[in-house]
Formats: structure tokens, C-alpha cells, sequence
């Protein structure tokens, strides 16, 4: 099952919604869940488009399964029910959940499509992973496979399948292999993108409905700029 993203006054773009969940497009910049920076989170902003939508009195729930990095755009799933969440968790946790990434790097991995094996070890300090290629203490194993699908003129698309779910997996597997997303100064690329956002798209996300038991295939185009335009 696909359904089309619509925009709500607020410029919220929901991919899905039925009565246990609810698909955001996330935007570059936008932080899943609160965070020390105290900014506002997507997930009240998705609470009070329901409130508003459905007219709630009192409080809006919404769990959180899962998340992505803030620089980040793509699919992220909300639970409207305490009922689902721990199913949803399940799904992510589990990794029942097929995710499909796209990234957009300058240099060109060593192979035009690969499996990709590291330990990563995370330094919270830094907030940021290191990938080794052999086991280190207090790593732990990621796996990733990638494609070339697209040439531009200074970049290259890649199309990520994630088998595990680390800490900054994609950015820094690929870092490991010499070719850091586009705009991640964090991990390697030589100049940030002016908004802060870096080329790292939640492009696809496909399981079976906790409730329904239906599978659901959902599909979220990137944001709009140049080089992302450049790869639809």
C-alpha cells in the first residue's frame, strides 16, 4: 500500500495517517524528540496538528519508535496509540522494518555496489561514530549494503539498504570507505550546506501494519534544492 504526502497549513507533509499511525516527511533542521537544545520537536508540532485536525480536548498521545538524525530528512513514523507503540518498537528494534536511505557524496566509493562490515564505537562526548574494520571494545557490528543509481555532475547517488540500526551508521560507514554525504562536516565532508542539513534522505520504509497486518510501501521524495532535484 502507497499513499500520496499532503501538506497541512502548518507545513507538516504527511506521508500516512490512519487511526494507530501517523508518516511524516521529517524536514533537514527538524528534531524528532526534545532534546537539551530545547527546541520545538516534530513530535509536538504532529500533536498539535492532530489536536487542531480532530478537535482534542486535553492532551494529544504520540509515541516515538523511532528517529532520525536532525540533519537528516526522510520518512519517521508516530504511534497515536499507547496500544501500537510497543508493536511499532518492536518492528524498528527488530529491524522488521525495511528502511531505504539515499545519499549524495562527491567521491566516488570504491565499488559501484558493495556490502559494507564495520564495528562501530560511538563517543557520546563527540557525538559521533567511528567505524573499525575489526572488532574493538564497545562496538558494535553494522551492516550495510549500497548502489550507484545515479551520476550528476559533481556528485553521485547511492542507494543505502540498512541491515543494522547504529548510531550515525550511514555517515560514517561511508566516511570509512572515502566518501563522506555531502554537506556532513562531522564526518569528513570538506564544506557544510548552507542550511545545516546534509544529503541523507529516509527515502523508502515498507512492514507490515501492527494492527491492519497489511503491508504498507511508503515513499517520501526529498526536499527540494538543486542536487536533490537533480536526482529525482
Amino acid at each position: 500500500m502507497t499513499t500520496k504526502i499532503y501538506s497541512t497549513p502548518g507545513n507538516l507533509q504527511v506521508i500516512y495517517e490512519d487511526n494507530h499511525i501517523i508518516v511524516i516527511n521529517k524536514r533537514p533542521g527538524d528534531i524528532v524528540q526534545g532534546d537539551k537544545t530545547g527546541d520545538l520537536p516534530l513530535s509536538e508540532v504532529v500533536k498539535k496538528f492532530l489536536k487542531e485536525k480532530y478537535n482534542k480536548p486535553g492532551n494529544v498521545y504520540l509515541g516515538v519508535p523511532h528517529r532520525l538524525d536532525r540533519p537528516t530528512s526522510g520518512i519517521v513514523v508516530f504511534a497515536k496509540t499507547s496500544k501500537v507503540l510497543p508493536r511499532l518498537n518492536k518492528l524498528f528494534a527488530e529491524k522488521i522494518a525495511k528502511k531505504t536511505y539515499w545519499a549524495v557524496v562527491k567521491s566516488s566509493p570504491p565499488k559501484q555496489q558493495d556490502m559494507l562490515t564495520h564495528w562501530l564505537k560511538r563517543n557520546p562526548k563527540q557525538n559521533k561514530s567511528y567505524a573499525h574494520i575489526k572488532e574493538v571494545p564497545e562496538s558494535k557490528k553494522a551492516i550495510l549494503s549500497y548502489k550507484v543509481i545515479k551520476k550528476l555532475t559533481h556528485y553521485l547517488l547511492l542507494e543505502i539498504d540498512l541491515q543494522t540500526g547504529r548510531h550515525h551508521q550511514i555517515r560514517s560507514q561511508l566516511t570509512a570507505i572515502g566518501s563522506p554525504i555531502k554537506g556532513d562536516l562531522k564526518y569528513g565532508f570538506d564544506r557544510s550546506n548552507k542550511d545545516g542539513s546534509i544529503h541523507l534522505h529516509a527515502y523508502k520504509l515498507s512492514f507490515v501494519h501492527p494492527v491492519k497486518k497489511e503491508l504498507l510501501f511508503l515513499e517520501a521524495l526529498p526536499p527540494k534544492d538543486p542536487v536533490w532535484d537533480a536526482c529525482r
